[in-house]
């Protein structure tokens, strides 16, 4: 089968960041870390696990990330190569392992990609995958299969950029049939966002800004709504396609610019604070934001997170970063400020008096039909064009895009 794999070499790294000034496409051209290419269908690591035909396997940030090398090399230990990549998808199981009583070929599913205790065969769990807190596992790199976080960052495992991956008994999630495809296919990053959420969830008084109007920022805005919040939530974006897309998902205001264009005085405006004017360097808002969720992880929006949050305030980091250099962390000090990362999702998620594992709630949310999200999967290309897919992560403005997904057949 034909798949798109990633091999981390220092020479094809540093290949990479030098040739990579001249072309972007240079990444994807299989002369560095990242090649399409014909490799064989995963198999089952043992008899707890089963193969998942692909029918969606979505771009995230942190893939694309990963292809332009701009993630860090601090998670290498945690992923094996050459890996295939993609762990958002959605598909129908097309081969069981032997213990694997509960399932039958032909399901649809989607797999929770975390690969925790239970997947690498513990069954002493470590202490956070005993609490239900699986994305804080302490054994990524042991157990059964090779070193991973997830789904598309283990050898072992095959990734959603393909016709096959597996995914272990544990992990699997049925599809209801009123979710289409495409809402499944949404499932894992709103997961995302609803564990950012439920962590830190604002009083209805509050002051919201998200930084960000692409997949992760848009769903932190529904997953608020759809929880419940009465707060002010003010989205940060881009490109002028996505103002309509965040009003008619709840924001009560979208600004849309950049730097030049002065958006720190309507960010002033809307938390009711007051813009600051430092002898160097960007500005400060004074009595802004009671919470900010920062959902792109670029040294510019992360240092426009702790101006804009007001003294003692709150902002949740849901971009991976990668190596930001010369940041100027004072804001933190002199506010006050409380700095929390939200990553991925757990097993132990609180709401309406209940623990909930965050995928069951995410497709709780999409069977009801309070949340659609199918709106938001708005190009989708075969594997083979994959080009084309990467071209357009660079152009989302001009192509109105938000989630890019590549497509198999059924």
């Amino acid at each position: 089968m034909k798949a798109i794999q990633f091999k981390f070499t220092i020479p094809r790294y540093v290949l990479g960041l030098a040739l990579g000034r001249i072309s972007r496409k240079i990444f994807w051209s299989g002369l560095t870390c990242t090649d399409y290419k014909e490799i064989p269908a995963p198999d089952l690591p043992n008899d707890d696990w089963v193969m998942i035909k692909t029918r969606y396997g979505g771009i995230c940030g942190t893939d694309t990330s990963t292809v332009s090398l701009i993630l860090s090399p601090y998670l290498t230990p945690f992923a094996t190569f050459p890996l295939t990549l993609g762990h958002e998808g959605v598909g129908h199981i097309a081969k069981i392992g032997a213990n694997v009583s509960d399932w039958q070929v032909g399901e649809r599913v989607v797999a929770e990609p975390v690969l925790w205790c239970k997947p690498r065969g513990f069954e002493k769990l470590c202490r956070f995958c005993a609490r239900g807190e699986i994305n804080r596992c302490e054994r990524f790199t042991e157990g059964d299969i090779a070193p991973g976080i997830q789904i598309g960052a283990c050898r072992d495992t095959g990734g959603s950029w393909s016709p096959y991956f597996v995914a272990h008994k544990s992990q699997l999630y049925k599809i209801p049939e009123q979710v289409s495809d495409e809402n499944a296919l949404m499932i894992e990053p709103f997961a995302i966002a609803l564990h950012a959420v439920l962590q830190n969830f604002p009083e209805d008084t509050d002051k919201v800004l998200i930084i960000g109007a692409g997949t992760i920022g848009l769903l932190t805005l529904v997953a608020l709504r759809a929880l419940g919040s009465q707060a002010k939530i003010v989205v940060l974006g881009k490109y002028d396609f996505q103002a309509d897309v965040a009003q008619k998902l709840g924001a009560s205001h979208v600004i849309i610019g950049d730097r030049k264009n002065g958006y720190y005085k309507e960010i002033a405006q809307w938390s009711e604070g007051n813009v600051e004017n430092p002898a160097l360097g960007k500005p400060i808002v004074i009595g802004g934001f009671d919470s900010t969720f920062e959902c792109v992880g670029n040294k510019g929006t992360l240092d426009d997170s702790m101006r804009v949050t007001r003294n003692g305030g709150r902002v949740i980091l849901m971009g991976a970063p990668g190596v930001i250099k010369d940041m100027d962390w004072t804001s933190i000090f002199t506010q006050e400020l409380s700095v929390r990362a939200a990553s991925l999702y757990n097993h132990v998620e609180t709401y309406n008096g209940k623990k909930w594992k965050t995928f069951d709630l995410a497709i709780e949310l999409l069977a009801s039909g309070e949340v659609d999200l199918s709106r938001l999967v708005t190009h989708k290309y075969s594997i083979e064009d994959y080009r084309k897919a990467f071209d357009l992560t660079y152009q989302r403005g001009k192509n109105k895009a938000i989630k890019i997904a590549f497509m198999f057949d059924d």
